[in-house]
């Protein structure tokens, strides 16, 4: 299997800039794997598709401002906006720093840009440059792919000195600066336990409103927390699919989150995922378990599901649209069959559906 039979073609135009203003008006796209029938709906109407008895699987991991601009000891900071908005190239001397996963004692894996100027022990600061920095990072090892390990010098309140200086990782085909209003767009309504450098998407679409309307189908609602990393910014390399390897990510599931989705497995309940995250949590605690339940704790997961791949827990997933070639679109062919998913993607973008972070949405029944 090759990743170019997961090519489709995109016009730039379809690719979401802003996020809508009511996070439930967006659109939203049904596939019926059953019928093979594709369906244009909006999201407002998701609570309706559900059944009494169906348990919703949440990810209330919370993104926070990962993206640190710096300078190298010894060079000069520029003190203005370090990203010109047009060009996205960083103005001269500028080092950014993006935290992806963290691996304690102080020390993150990170991307880093320029990638090649910056070797392991290279000091990088960060904050203002006419007082001491808020925070100091030495670069302690690299990785396959050119990522890099960060130690950081011990501060009192990193996280309080990451919110203030950083800023708010939006992905790059978002061709714009963040803006102190992404800080809560970019964010699900339920997020509360920090660490993931990018957004859940598909969990963006929800309001406490909308919660509460599927809550009195008597559908149970469960969260669970997969902070998301590098994964979602690296590429797949290889152009054979099953040679590729995901990075780590990590995740928690609780003993009520991991009861009540045994529970609806074992009296047949279906099993809904909030975005591909969720998936991979779920897929990864059931082959874990051996037993194809859902075992609670904490973990890691770099777990690979393309096409093949035999589902144990998620019986339906609503999920955004995900980019070209990418493996979060194979999830999605996994779960649907391939065909299918990119039929659906060639109807989405006939009918001029918004794609990627801030755009709409599509229920994989």
């Amino acid at each position: 299997m090759l990743v170019s039979e997961f090519d489709f073609h995109l016009p730039p135009e379809l690719i979401a800039q802003e996020p809508l203003a009511d996070r439930s008006s967006s659109r939203m796209l049904v596939l019926d794997r059953a019928a093979g029938a594709i369906n244009d709906d909006h999201f407002r109407n998701f609570p309706a598709r559900l059944h009494h008895g169906d348990v919703l699987v949440l990810n209330n991991s919370r993104v926070f401002p990962a993206r640190l601009f710096g300078h190298r000891s010894g060079k000069r900071a520029q003190p203005l906006s370090p990203r010109n908005p047009a060009s996205r190239e960083f103005l001269k001397g500028t080092v950014e720093v993006l935290l992806t996963r963290a691996l304690g004692n102080g020390e993150w894996e990170a991307l880093v840009r320029p990638g090649r100027k910056l070797g392991v022990g290279e000091l990088l600061r960060f904050g203002d440059e006419e007082r001491e920095p808020l925070l100091e990072a030495e670069i302690v090892g690299r990785g396959e792919y050119g990522e890099r390990r960060l130690r950081f010098s011990s501060v009192p309140n990193f996280f309080e000195r990451v919110e203030s200086i950083g800023h708010v990782p939006l992905p790059p085909y978002i061709a714009r600066d963040d803006r102190a209003a992404d800080r809560e767009r970019y964010q699900t309504v339920f997020a509360c336990n920090r660490g993931s450098a990018a957004a859940p998407t598909a969990g963006l679409h929800f309001t406490r409103q909308i919660l509460d309307e599927i809550r009195s189908r008597g559908v149970e609602i469960v969260e669970l927390t997969l902070h998301v990393g590098l994964g979602t910014f690296q590429p797949l390399r290889e152009e054979r699919v099953e040679a590729n390897k995901l990075h780590v990510e990590s995740y928690s599931i609780s003993s009520e989150t991991a009861n009540t989705i045994n529970r609806g497995l074992d009296e047949k309940r279906r099993i809904i995922a909030v975005g591909t995250t969720v998936v991979r949590t779920l897929e990864h605690a059931a082959l874990e378990s051996g037993s194809g339940k859902i075992r609670n704790g904490e973990g890691e997961t770099s777990i690979f599901i393309y096409p093949g791949f035999r589902f144990r827990v998620v019986g339906a997933l609503l999920t955004n649209f995900h980019l070209p070639r990418s493996s979060l679109l194979m999830l999605v062919s996994a779960f649907a069959g391939r065909e299918r998913v990119l039929e659906a993607y060639r109807h989405a973008v006939e009918e001029k559906y918004r794609f990627f972070s801030y755009g709409d949405c599509m229920f994989v029944k």
